[in-house]
């Protein structure tokens, strides 16, 4: 029997109307969590299941900035409240839940490290307002869709560099193909790594391979498309519509060879919804969609059927996500789960990456009176370094504490930017080699076969070396 899920929606309408949950195969009401309100793509989970994640309407003429809230499933208590900037809309995390990724109306982005709540940049990612994010299977991209049509892709490695947090990352490749706003963002996780879907308001879902953003194919559809999903074998593709349809459609991505082809082929249509799709997901029960109706449909997808009618009678659902029910349970005995990372409250602003939080704990010096002195000065962290100069000339125990303190964190985050370095460019190394194969397996008839094997020697002793190379680097860091 399979694990228990519980299904979580919320309407962007107003903030009154909160969180509900249901249990996906009985329909019984789990929980409710008032005050929330988010706009589409604005409610995710992260850390494993552990947490809620939801960014906050703006409502027009306001003067304040965003509100991102975040719950911990298994504590009934209140959310931590973060305060970015601007408001934020669309949110993505990574898989590990240690970054955080939202845009704004304005088409800025924003990155921050969950455990530290730290602002790691902020950049002009698109001309008009974010609509979609999404990271790919393996992390190593960031894919953002806006108003305008356009999809960027970002290498996730660099919009980890904090040092230059301001400025613009370099970007990997974009698109323009899409003529309306981007409603959807989809990564594939089989063989396929490198293929991303979006859909937008244009009636079309285009397909496109992730490393050379090169459009694959395109499918139109009689209506605006509102969400998009895969099946969990990743062989049918349902694009709900403005019209309340949801249209099915075998994904095969090699199916047309030549891109500038549309696909208007007669798609299997499920029915059941009054109002616009908001959203599209698949649990262990089937398909679930949401819709204006304010209603959100389980579907027998093969016989295209409705099994259950969840009413949300408080508004129309803009979002929903199914987690297990075992993340609403309390931890026994107070354990924490291996993989617990810490939540803090997030950065308005970018800090210094030499900064450091709070009051650090001092050595006893000769005396105690002035040592509380020095303690209160440190809270400025542009003083810090001075500080450490002027103890140093004093030859006090604190100088030589504080000091140490300081390279210790320094040296902890040092290292899991090193860790993480180190991942994203195993899995860049283990993309590339699956792109140079399936390219060398399409060379032209005159190739030779023995030019063929050369070509794929060459390519697996590059990437060999540079294994190794990387193997050293990471042998003399540690």
């Amino acid at each position: 029997m399979g694990t228990k899920e519980a299904l979580v929606v919320c309407s962007n309408k107003s903030l009154g109307i909160g969180i509900t949950m249901w249990d996906t195969e009985s329909g019984d009401h789990l929980l409710h969590i008032p005050t929330c309100a988010s706009s589409p793509h604005g409610l995710i989970t992260c850390l494993g299941n552990q947490r809620l994640v939801a960014s906050q309407i703006h409502r027009r003429g306001s003067v304040a900035g965003g509100v991102i809230f975040i719950w911990p499933l298994n504590k009934p208590q209140a959310p931590i409240r973060s305060y970015p900037i601007e408001a934020i809309g669309p949110l993505a995390c990574t898989k590990d839940g240690i970054y955080l990724v939202g845009g704004a109306p304005s088409g800025n982005a924003y990155v921050w490290e969950v455990s530290s709540g730290r602002l790691l940049r902020t950049w002009r990612a698109h001309h008009k307002s974010l609509t979609c994010l999404s990271f790919s299977v393996d992390d190593s991209f960031l894919i953002s869709g806006s108003k305008d049509g356009m999809t960027v892709v970002w290498p996730t490695i660099g919009l980890l560099d904090e040092t230059d947090c301001w400025n613009l990352p370099s970007l990997f490749n974009f698109a323009v193909e899409h003529s309306a706003s981007i409603t959807g963002l989809l990564t594939t996780s089989g063989c396929t790594s490198s293929i991303f879907v979006s859909s937008s308001l244009d009636g079309t879902c285009k397909v496109w391979d992730l490393v050379s953003g090169k459009l694959l194919q395109t499918r139109a559809f009689p209506q605006p498309i509102t969400a998009i999903v895969l099946d969990p074998a990743e062989n049918m593709l349902f694009s709900g519509s403005a019209d309340g349809r949801i249209f099915m459609s075998i994904f095969d991505v090699g199916l047309v060879e030549d891109s500038s082809v549309v696909l208007e082929d007669e798609q299997m249509v499920l029915k059941g919804h009054n109002g616009s799709v908001t959203a599209l997901v698949f649990c262990g029960a089937g398909l679930i969609s949401a819709s204006e109706d304010c209603t959100a449909c389980l579907w027998d997808v093969v016989n295209c059927v409705v099994l259950r009618i969840f009413n949300h009678l408080r508004g129309p659902i803009t979002n929903l996500v199914v987690i297990p029910q075992s993340s609403l349970l309390p931890r026994m005995n107070h354990l924490r789960p291996s993989n617990h990372v810490r939540v803090s409250v997030l950065d308005k602003y970018p800090k210094p990456v030499d900064s450091s939080k709070g009051v650090l704990t001092y050595l006893t010096s000769h005396s105690a009176e002035e040592d509380h002195r020095i303690a209160s000065k440190f809270q400025s962290t542009d003083l810090l370094k001075q500080q450490i100069l002027d103890l140093e000339t004093g030859g006090t125990p604190a100088a030589t504490q504080m000091m140490a303190e300081t390279s210790i964190e320094s040296r902890a985050w040092a290292t899991r930017m090193t860790q993480h370095v180190m991942q994203m460019n195993k899995h860049l190394q283990s993309r590339l080699l699956d792109l140079m194969q399936c390219r060398l397996l399409q060379d032209p008839p005159n190739a030779s076969s023995a030019t063929v094997r050369k070509r794929k020697k060459t390519i697996v002793e590059g990437l060999s070396l540079q294994g190794e190379e990387q193997s050293q680097a990471e042998s003399q860091g540690s």
